[in-house]
This record gives C-alpha cells, structure tokens and sequence, in this order.
C-alpha cells in the first residue's frame, strides 16, 4: 500500500516538474528587452527564438544520458543547464556582463536542451511507475507544461510587474528548486509490480479525478494569471495557484483510505478502462490477426480498384494495422509519417512560432501593456487543448473516432484564427486568435506521443518522435524568419537612434503578411491530416472493433 502512495507522489512530483520547466513559451515576455540590449535585429532576434527550439534537435542525448547516469542527477543536470542558460542572459539583459551575440545564441540553445531533458525525466517516470496507465499519466502532466507561462507571469507580477528580466532570473531558479523538492519523491521510488484489471479501472477514476482539478487549474489560471493590478494581489492569486498544483497531494491519503469503501462506491464510478491505448501487450495476438486479415483485404481493394489517383493516394502502402514496430529507417519511408509531419510542422509548429511573437505582435498594434495577458491567455488554452486531448478516449465507449481524425478537427481552429487576425487588428480578435491557437497547438503537442506510438509502435516512439519533432526547430527557422522579415521591411527608425536598437514597426501592416502566410500553411496542414485521417482510419475501426468483440467475449 505504501507503494501505491508513493507512486501518486512520483505522479504529483512530474507535474511540478513539467508545471515549472516549459520556460521557452514566456520568450515574448523578455524578447524586446533583449533585442534592445543586443541591439539586434527582428531577424536575429528570430535566430534566438529558433535556439529556444533547437534545444530539440538534442532530445536524443538526454536518453543516452540516462543509459549511464541515474535519473535524479539527469533531471539535476537539465536544472544546471537552465540554470546557466538562463542566468547569463538575465546578468546580460541587467547590463553586469557583456556577451557577444553568437555566446546568446549558445545560452539559448543550452536552455531549450534542458526543457527536453526536463521531458525525458517526466516521461520515464510515468512509463515506469504507470505501465498500464501510462497514456493518461502522460496526458496529465505533459499538459501541465501548457501552464507554465502563466503561473511566471504571476510569479513575476507579485515581485515586480515591470522587471522583463525577472522573467529569466525565474526561469533560472524556479526549475533548479522544483527539482530539488522533486528529488525526495524520486528517490523513494516504489518497486514494480503488476496491477489487477480492478486496479487498472479504480486508477483510471483517480486519472478522471486528477483532469477535473487540472481544468479548475486552467479556469483559474486563465482568469488570475494576467492580474497586474498590484503586487499584493498578484501574490495572493499565486499563492492560490500553488495551491491548486499541491493539492493532488491528497491522492496518498485516499490510496491509504480506499480499500474501506472502495467496494460500495466503485461500480458507481468506474471507468471502462483506460481507452487512451497505446496498444498493450494483451493486444498483440489481436494485431497479428488484424495485420494478416488487413494485408490480404488491402491486397483485394487495390487489385479491384478503379485505377484513379485519388484511390491510389489513399491506398498506396497503408498501414495495416495499429501499434506494428517501425524502425527509423522504415518511418521515413512511409507516406503517412510525411503527412504526420507536414500536419504538425503546419499545425502546432506554427502556433510555437506564433507565441514567440506574441510580444512583437502586441507591440506593433499599441498594446504593449497587453502582451503578459496574451502569453497568459496562450498558456491557458494551450493548456485546455492538452487535456482535452484525452476527452476522446473518456468518451470512446459511447461515441469512437480515430486519432487522427481528432488531430485534423484539433487543426481547423488555426487557419480560423489567421483569417480572424489578418481581417482586424483589434485587441478583441488578437486575443481570440490567441486562444483558438493556443487550443488547436496544445491538442496537437499532447496528442502527438500517442499518434506515434500507434501508428508507428509503442517500442520506438522515443525515437520516431524524436524524428517528428525536428520540425520544431526547422519551423521556427522558417516561420520566424519569415516573420522577421515582413517585420523589418515595414519598420521605420526612431529620428536619433541607432538603426538596430531603434528599429520599431507600429501598424497591421507588420504582420498582415505574416498571418495570411501562416494561415495559408495552415489550410495545408489540415489538409495533410485529413489525408491522414482517411489513409488510417481503417486500421483503428478494425482495432476498435477488435477490442470491443475481446471485450463481449471477457464478459
């Protein structure tokens, strides 16, 4: 019983880590201030933001890591690299040091490396303390990243609401001191072992318990998390904040307490399993009927096709059935992985780059003051979209859909939102835009780990989604600059000041372009997915119905 408590404590510990460490989304926060010191740039300022991002580029060396090091000094190791990432660029933006560009430019990237080191850790302590509820400790805490912006704007408005700096001198500390009141947890890790179907079901409800006190988190976060009406209240709604984040600690008490009711209040609430299915191992006699049966109808299908394109595009070496191991080499030769990228690079990516200039894009409409409310309004409904990435999987039994086909409804609200900025430049619309982005991206970054694992096996996802998310960094290369660029052209030095420093644009026009591209590149995302919706959706109504005939043959 003391391991079960222990391991919620190892659950409620991840989410400080991953609450705390998603310190690249509070970038527009302190961007200005930097591009005024370095006196750099909108395009150089970009290479900054796309450093940020390129800290993914080397996930991979956080896993090799852990081959050699014990996990505790991993995630110690991740809270060093923030530490000096994001401390050298706070003494340079306070004018104590001076630091040539290029050494900035290594600064960030060293931070964007220890927020992927951050996830290794988080996801290794899900899959090994949850192995069969892996896929929803995932999606709970992976979502908590989503928050992090917000509770650093509050954080930074109850000490001092006009210090951008603050910002990196948080983003330094705050994850070294998570990690260190983590540690006692982790370090008392319980042993494995297997859990009884029961079990699996009564967790499940814990899981369904822990989303509900995740919205509130949202809810008050999204309502409190830009307040800067004064320092008191900002720490008092901080202080509340805080509060919402400890009080999963009440899941050991309940563990303890459980086996006296559990009996007469269990069938009430019972969840019908964990419908968010990475495909178990107790699948795996199903998948090697699935794959065979598949094969030969796929076989059959396109031997009587009718030879047009539109059949072949979506026949053509599909998958036959869900969870199948890829290797890497195999991964890039596949159709629907490309289509997974381009949905993703057009998709999420495109709402990251979006964030990062958030700042600039606030600036140049006159509202300056507002942009800690649209990070936090970012923040929050990126948060939303996170877990309402697991809403299909509660609901599965009474109503089933692909994944893929939720990650091409999770794309639609994007091109919307670039439609609605482009046409107006008012602060309404900017923050509508906001949030429809911030919704449709979080659904995509916390949808993705379980895309991967099932189209392209659960075994290699560390790998495979290593390979999806290199473009992160190429996107907000591309993005980014793209966006730099119309910035630039239309910008006008102030008379007197250097060309750099001063080199401000101020109107719609410095990112009409910017938003009808972005949004072109969006409607090419969702039409990607939808091509992936269709080329896949056959294998997961064969594994769906699979499972429910297991399930009828159980029962």
């Amino acid at each position: 019983m003391a391991g079960q408590s222990r391991k919620w404590m190892i659950l409620v510990a991840t989410i400080w880590i991953q609450a705390f460490t998603g310190t690249n989304f509070d970038f527009s926060e302190y961007s200005s201030s930097l591009k005024s010191v370095l006196n750099i740039s909108q395009v150089q300022l970009n290479y900054l933001a796309t450093a940020n991002d390129m800290g993914k580029l080397f996930g991979w060396s956080s896993g090799l890591a852990l081959i050699y090091l014990p996990l505790p000094l991993v995630m110690l190791v991740a809270a060093f690299m923030g530490l000096f990432g994001y401390g050298f660029q706070w003494l340079l933006i306070n004018n104590i040091i001076t630091l040539p560009y290029f050494l900035v430019f290594l600064l960030c990237l060293l931070s964007g490396c220890s927020i992927c080191w951050f996830n290794t850790v988080c996801f290794v302590l899900c899959i090994r303390n949850f192995p069969v509820n892996r896929p929803l400790a995932l999606s709970l805490t992976v979502s908590f990243n989503g928050i992090s912006a917000a509770l650093y704007t509050l954080a930074a408005n109850s000490i001092d609401p006009s210090s951008d700096a603050l910002y990196l001198l948080l983003n330094a500390l705050v994850p070294l001191l998570t990690s260190i009141a983590a540690l006692v947890p982790i370090l008392r890790q319980p042993p494995l072992d297997s859990l009884s179907p029961y079990a699996a079901s009564r967790n499940s409800v814990i899981f369904l318990v822990l989303n509900f006190l995740a919205i509130f988190t949202g809810l008050y976060l999204l309502l409190f998390g830009s307040s800067t009406s004064d320092e008191a209240t900002a720490r008092l709604y901080f202080g509340g904040a805080i509060v919402f984040l400890i009080s999963p600690l009440c899941i050991p008490g309940i563990i303890y307490a459980r086996d006296w009711f559990h009996r007469s209040i269990h069938s009430s609430f019972r969840v019908q399993g964990s419908g968010f299915i990475l495909v178990h191992v107790d699948d795996l006699e199903l998948h090697k009927e699935l794959l065979t049966r598949q094969n030969s109808a796929l076989s059959s299908a396109l031997s009587n096709g009718d030879g047009h394109s539109y059949s072949l595009m979506l026949g053509q070496d599909q998958l036959a059935m869900l969870g199948e191991e890829h290797p890497a080499a195999l991964v890039v030769q596949r159709l629907d992985f490309w289509l997974y990228y381009v949905a993703y690079f057009c998709g999420g990516t495109i709402g990251l780059v979006y964030s990062n200039n958030l700042g600039q894009i606030a600036q140049s409409l006159g509202l300056s003051s507002s942009t800690s409310t649209l990070v936090t309004l970012y923040s929050a409904f990126s948060f939303f979209g996170r877990l309402l990435s697991a809403g299909p999987d509660y609901i599965r039994n009474k109503f089933y859909f692909a994944r893929t086909g939720w990650l091409a409804i999770a794309l639609i609200p994007t091109p919307i939102a670039f439609i609605l900025l482009a046409s107006s430049d008012s602060a309404v619309t900017l923050n509508i835009g906001t949030a429809l982005i911030g919704l449709s991206s979080g659904f995509i970054f916390a949808a993705a780990v379980a895309v991967t694992s099932e189209l392209f096996g659960p075994n290699s996802v560390s790998v495979n989604h290593n390979i999806l998310i290199t473009n992160i960094p190429i996107g907000s290369l591309l993005y980014g600059f793209l966006a730099a660029v119309v910035y630039d052209a239309n910008a006008q030095p102030a008379p007197g000041g250097l060309m750099a420093e001063s080199l401000v644009c101020m109107g719609r026009h410095c990112y009409f372009w910017t938003f009808v591209w972005w949004g072109g590149m969006s409607v090419l995302g969702l039409t990607s997915s939808v091509l992936l919706f269709l080329r896949t959706k056959h294998a997961y109504d064969h594994f769906e119905s699979h499972r429910i005939s297991a399930q009828s043959t159980v029962s």
